[in-house]
């Protein structure tokens, strides 16, 4: 059995102990992982043991339970806050209410009173990991965002490679008709933005954000009975984009008179104009992103040809099929996969770009401009990242003179997989290196503050540019420690230092080290030390 984690806080040492015998825990469904005597001891144990309950006394020396609450709503939300107090106050409870306290108990505790109280929080900690846990529930989540999920991978399909498992797996799942088609064209269609006469002025017009809407429900009626398609809303430069299955029923060339008719009958109904940019199309859905660069390109031309109807990039540009492109999408794909590993999404990726090249029918000066810009896109890397590039770039079979041998066809792959693992080692290194140069730094600027009292990871992380949560974890995987205990250690060692060189009385200490209450700061030397600093400072005596 899985047992809730709870932390139980009261500077009675008496009656916490008391509490904690007294309570069949196990049967109430926790266990108890730690306890404090303070709210600020409270909050070091809850940031590194993560409890799921914090049952705390309010009145109590260095940090109360409702400033507890507050500190633990505010970084840990999800952790339950149980109050239990000897005052029968109301001004207590209110504030408890205010803090999402979700029960105030008063003292003395009633091992039955708590016990019930304790099932109580677990039932209601069951139901709500079972409703995170839900199928159903999640699955009606899922049937709710689908539209969202669907035009998301649509996007992805138009932006990055996506494999042809992968595209055949989630179309299928998002129950999305257009797989096994002989071709597929990409179009891309913009409303443009005219005057208008006012006397000519639809109400439509008053309501700019449904003229979209319109034109998507004119296409897909003009378009359903001719080809299987999928229209969605592309979040970059175009309102909307479509891709058609083309069938053996039908053709591109169909495909480009029916949008000219949509053009037009978008026109008389609705009176805006739209320019539909078409590219061409590819036999694989693989490609799918190469007929929305080409559709993209073909809407360009708008301000050559004019708008108001399509423009495919056939008629613009003529088409040349021996062509070997090195583009900044193929740019972006490699870096992602050097930057981000693993090896195998390494070695797929430049799989393919090695078959590409390896497939074109283009003269040797084409495919040497290719592996130029393969090149120069690997050196832009280094120098972004400002790696070590002397093993990369230069030596024996570095990048520039394997370039300079000019790489046959079939030592390209060998090359280029080679070249893309050792910036990958490079970058992994370069990224550890940095990690621990931000913590010496983190270490650094404790040693310089740590006599400010306000001194706290958020503090440090505006210091360092980092999110609290990111450094946090690194700090502890780094020094196999909290912030918060690094940074008492360093207090206390330079109290001790202090308390064996200076006659400086212990408040002054205190404060010299960062505690502004006296009492606090001895309370943390006790529990680190065994004795008090006047002890300590009397025993090295």
């Amino acid at each position: 059995m899985e047992w809730y984690r709870i932390i139980l806080v009261d500077d009675e040492e008496e009656a916490r102990l008391s509490i904690i015998k007294k309570i069949n825990w196990e049967e109430a469904g926790f266990q108890v992982i730690g306890d404090a005597e303070n709210g600020q001891d409270a909050f070091e144990k809850i940031e590194a043991m993560e409890p799921d309950v914090v049952l705390t006394d309010i009145r109590m020396p260095y940090m109360d339970g409702l400033t507890l609450a507050e500190r633990v709503r505010e970084k840990y939300p999800s952790i339950k806050m149980v109050i239990f107090s000897g005052f029968d106050d109301f001004e207590y409870a209110k504030q408890a209410i205010k803090l999402n306290v979700i029960e105030y108990i008063l003292k003395p505790v009633n091992v039955e009173e708590l016990t019930a109280i304790l099932k109580k929080i677990k039932t209601s900690l069951d139901e709500e990991l079972a409703q995170k846990r839900n199928v159903d529930l999640l699955r009606e989540h899922y049937r709710r965002s689908l539209p969202i999920i669907r035009e998301q991978f649509l996007n992805d399909m138009l932006h990055r490679r996506i494999s042809r498992d992968e595209i055949e797996e989630k179309l299928t799942d998002y129950q999305i008709d257009i797989l096994h088609a002989k071709k597929w064209a990409v179009s891309v269609i913009e409303v443009e933005k005219g005057e208008i006469s006012q006397e000519r002025r639809l109400s439509l017009h008053q309501e700019e954000e449904l003229i979209p809407i319109s034109v998507r429900q004119l296409i897909l009626e003009m378009l359903r009975d001719y080809c299987r398609i999928v229209l969605f809303t592309s979040p970059q430069e175009t309102e909307q984009v479509l891709i058609a299955a083309i069938d053996e029923g039908n053709s591109q060339t169909g495909l480009i008179n029916v949008l000219g008719d949509v053009c037009k009958e978008v026109k008389r109904v609705l009176e805006v104009p739209v320019t539909i940019g078409i590219g061409r199309g590819v036999e694989s859905l693989t490609e799918i992103s190469t007929s929305y660069r080409l559709a993209m390109d073909a809407l360009g031309y708008k301000a050559i040809i004019g708008t108001g109807g399509t423009i495919y990039i056939n008629d613009v540009e003529p088409m040349n099929p021996g062509k070997l492109v090195w583009d900044g999408r193929d740019e972006s794909e490699l870096f992602a996969a050097i930057k981000f590993g693993p090896e195998e999404k390494i070695r797929a990726v430049v799989e393919e770009i090695a078959q590409r090249m390896e497939q074109a029918k283009v003269h040797a000066s084409q495919r040497r401009m290719f592996l130029l810009s393969v090149t120069n896109s690997l050196i832009q890397m280094v120098q972004q990242y400002d790696l070590d590039a002397t093993g990369l770039l230069g030596g024996e079979n570095g990048c520039l003179e394997g370039l300079e041998g000019g790489l046959k066809r079939e030592d390209f792959r060998s090359w280029l997989i080679r070249i893309a693992l050792e910036l990958n080692q490079a970058m992994n290194q370069e990224r550890e290196s940095s990690m621990k140069q931000i913590i010496q730094e983190a270490k650094r600027y404790i040693q310089e503050n740590y006599p400010d009292p306000e001194l706290s990871v958020e503090k440090i992380c505006r210091h360092l540019h980092m999110s609290p949560a990111y450094f946090s974890t690194m700090f502890k995987k780094e020094m196999g420690q909290t912030y918060i205990a690094h940074l008492t250690e360093v207090r206390l060692n330079k109290a001790v230092e202090l308390l064996n060189k200076t006659d400086d009385k212990t408040y002054a200490i205190a404060s010299k080290v960062g505690y502004q209450e006296q009492n606090y700061f001895s309370y943390v030397f006790k529990k680190k030390f065994g004795v008090s600093p006047s002890k300590y400072r009397g025993a090295k005596g």
